[in-house]
């Protein structure tokens, strides 16, 4: 089997997973919300040896991740790794549902088990207030066991007791299903994905490497002078300036980092990355961007700088601030070693990300830029905007809410597109019988550029 070969000179953190269709779906749209993780995705069937598949992805990752235990079991047993291994555990939100469902759904008492601790059964039957119940849970003897072996296990109890399957495994649950026989595949939630990769990220070497790299953070204060002429007297000026600088500190404490007042309305301030990562919960949660606005009544452009040295990251840092305020303000850009951008960062824990490199080399492309009135920067960070959503053909009304502005400035702007050759219309769409049809346009220069890569 032959996997995509991936730079391992980049800043992410290149993680196998492994595991069955359903579970490897689940688990891509989880990752959206690890920006230092790059996925290379293994689907395994009944017939994929999953040790040579493991032993050939070894040499290509930092981490491996199991989606389901007794394919981490059976490559553990045969396999000596070299880089840290982990599996998503059932023991959480995903087991407590499927007891739930159980519980509401089936009026017998009897269960078999299979993969799942049985520690963590007993625990959430008591939290459910359920003691009625009784199980048998499969013990693998070895570590060959046959999937056959597992649902023969089932059925005898079903038969025998009328239990409920538990299980963990998907081709279990497919042959259940087959034999329509009543049961629960357990599987993950979001929040245990997400536990189990932060358990996976925390576990590399690269970023045990990277836990005391310098971070470096420039903050600017948005519009500062039409803030200070609200005042009536430079004593309240400065006393602003008082509680603005006594607010940073209180953030950049918790940091554990040093900040320095730049004069006028600039700040920086110096970490380490893994605590700037831990604090803001993976670079998602910045609460100071919000405090600021509702507590004093001002926003911030907030710039982060991640290098090999401090200059580097300084420099990065520079380029960071200016994509915050470029967006406006009131938000966080990173600019990390490889001088891809990442963000925004911001209190909304569900955006996705925007990501994309600082610079555009096709010469032609540039040039179109010009002449429709765009920076380099500002379409590099459109195409990851638009791309981002796999949609290439819009109304005006449709690009104004996926660039959230106003369908005027969505009008002017494609307007420019088309003189510049940027964009071509490709048809309309009619709204009603009455209402004039809206034309619609294709991105040909995000397409062609996608094409490129």
């Amino acid at each position: 089997m032959n996997f995509p070969k991936v730079d391992k000179g980049t800043s992410e953190i290149i993680i196998g997973v492994i595991g069955p269709d359903a579970l490897i779906n689940q688990i891509k749209e989880t990752l959206k919300s690890f920006p230092n993780f790059t996925p290379i995705f293994c689907t395994v069937t009944p017939a994929t040896v999953v040790t040579d598949v493991a032993k050939e992805l070894m040499d290509d990752v930092d981490v491996l991740m199991f989606t389901e235990y007794h394919l981490y079991y059976l490559a553990k047993q045969l396999l000596d790794f070299s880089i840290p291994v982990h599996y998503i555990p059932l023991m959480g939100t995903g087991l407590y549902r499927s007891l739930f469902l159980i519980k509401n759904n089936y009026e017998w008492k009897q269960l078999s088990i299979d993969t799942i601790d049985e520690k963590y059964v007993q625990q959430i039957l008591f939290e459910l207030n359920e003691q009625s119940y009784d199980y048998n849970i499969f013990h693998s003897g070895n570590s060959h066991v046959m999937i056959s072996d597992i649902i023969d296990f089932h059925m005898q109890n079903h038969t025998e007791n009328q239990a409920i399957p538990l299980t963990g495994i998907q081709d279990v649950s497919k042959k259940l299903i087959e034999m329509n026989v009543p049961h629960e595949w357990v599987t993950p939630t979001h929040q245990d994905i997400t536990v189990s990769l932060e358990r996976a990220l925390l576990a590399t070497r690269t970023r045990q490497n990277k836990e005391s790299q310098i971070v470096f953070g420039l903050i600017d204060i948005d519009h500062f002078q039409q803030v200070t002429e609200k005042y009536p007297s430079e004593h309240d000026v400065q006393l602003l300036k008082l509680q603005i600088q006594q607010m940073l500190l209180d953030y950049i404490k918790q940091l554990d980092g040093h900040l320095i007042n730049l004069g006028g309305e600039e700040y920086s301030f110096i970490t380490t990355r893994g605590i700037f990562e831990r604090e803001t919960r993976g670079y998602k949660f910045i609460p100071l961007l919000q405090d600021s606005k509702s507590k004093i009544g001002i926003t911030l452009s907030i710039g982060v700088g991640f290098g090999s040295s401090a200059a580097e990251a300084g420099n990065h840092a520079r380029l960071a601030l200016r994509q915050s305020k470029g967006l406006g303000g009131n938000v966080c850009y990173i600019v990390r070693e490889d001088r891809s951008v990442l963000g925004p960062v911001d209190i909304t824990t569900h955006t996705q990300y925007e990501r994309y490199d600082l610079s555009i080399t096709d010469a032609q492309l540039l040039d179109k830029a010009g002449k429709a009135g765009m920076s380099a920067t500002y379409m590099t960070k459109l195409m990851a905007r638009v791309s981002r959503y796999k949609k290439y053909d819009y109304t005006a009304q449709e690009l104004a809410s996926t660039l959230k502005i106003t369908v005027r400035s969505a009008h002017r702007i494609l307007l420019k597109w088309m003189d510049a050759e940027l964009v071509d219309i490709i048809g309309e769409e009619k709204v009603t019988h009455k209402g004039r049809p809206r034309r619609i346009y294709r991105l040909s220069f995000i397409v062609e550029e996608e094409k490129a890569e």
